[in-house]
């Protein structure tokens, strides 16, 4: 659905884009990670038109994504972008009319309302909504179109677990409508509750591909262990171990041999615990990436 290839874009000597590339298809969550300053926005508003870049292509089931291929994107901002003298229902109205939407839009407004804890305040101007609500009011005027693309950029930033919940149940359903997401975030574990693919930007473009598994598939882990006492660990695992709250941890990517280890020096544990790596982990590992 979606197909990026070699977008660039300098803002004066800040290449904000430099060879990026980004393919998502339909019923895929795209989860678009990196550190702030990676590209990840300019990418986004480079699809929906806000930005020209200075080369690349955009393309959007097959054919460039020019004004009125746009109307199949759904688009919901970092910042909240709604009119604030505008009730929930107007702006909901306006944004899909925009979107091409005229039969069954009343209809439409009203499922995304339940569908968004949004029914209570739908006759209420934005401008007065609690900052969940507006998240929420945001996210139903980019799907009130029923997109086949939909971008959301920081979707649940500031938001509370019950607009958070909301959000991820929404998303969940456009994508097994068929709808190709891509979702920008900071908050890692939304991305493992959508089941989302990963695609992780340094520097203007995407340096790695694929799903959670195989992206963790070659970090290190951490091997957890107490002792009913102090105890010196060999000089090996020294150098890679740390103490937290009483419990020794040693970042390792061979648990049982540095469990072997510990056995062999006639060290025994009162307690083990072995932590896999996760996108905690791939996040922190963006900073060893070469730019």
């Amino acid at each position: 659905m979606l197909r990026v290839e070699g977008l660039r874009k300098r803002y004066g000597a800040q290449h904000a884009l430099d060879g990026f590339d980004l393919t998502v298809e339909p019923g895929e969550i795209a989860g678009l990670i990196g550190h702030n300053g990676a590209g990840k926005t300019t990418f986004v508003e480079v699809v929906t038109g806000l930005v020209r870049p200075d080369a690349g292509q955009v393309l959007v089931g097959g054919r460039p994504a020019a004004r009125p291929v746009r109307r199949k994107i759904g688009y919901a901002p970092q910042e909240t972008a709604l009119y604030p003298s505008l009730t929930v229902r107007e702006n909901m109205r306006l944004f899909g009319a925009l979107a091409g939407l005229r039969k069954a839009r009343e209809a439409r407004i009203e499922g995304l309302a339940r569908e968004l804890h949004l029914s209570d305040c739908l006759d209420k101007p934005t401008g007065l909504l609690s900052g969940g609500q507006r998240r929420r009011a945001q996210a139903a005027t980019a799907m009130i179109g029923a997109p086949p693309l939909l971008l959301l950029d920081e979707p649940t930033a500031g938001a509370d677990p019950q607009t958070r919940a909301a959000l991820l149940d929404a998303v969940r359903s456009r994508a097994d409508a068929g709808a190709a997401v891509v979702y920008t975030t900071h908050y890692l574990p939304e991305l493992v509750d959508l089941d989302a693919t990963l695609a992780v930007a340094r520097a203007g473009r995407i340096v790695a591909r694929g799903t959670r598994d195989e992206l963790t598939r070659d970090l290190p882990g951490e091997l957890r262990v107490a002792f009913d006492e102090t105890r010196e660990l060999p000089a090996p695992l020294r150098e890679r171990a740390r103490t937290v709250d009483g419990e020794i941890r040693i970042t390792t990517a061979d648990a049982p041999s540095d469990l072997g280890a510990l056995l062999a020096a006639g060290l025994m544990p009162v307690a083990v615990d072995v932590r896999r790596p996760d996108l905690d982990d791939l996040y922190r590992s963006l900073e060893t990436v070469d730019a």
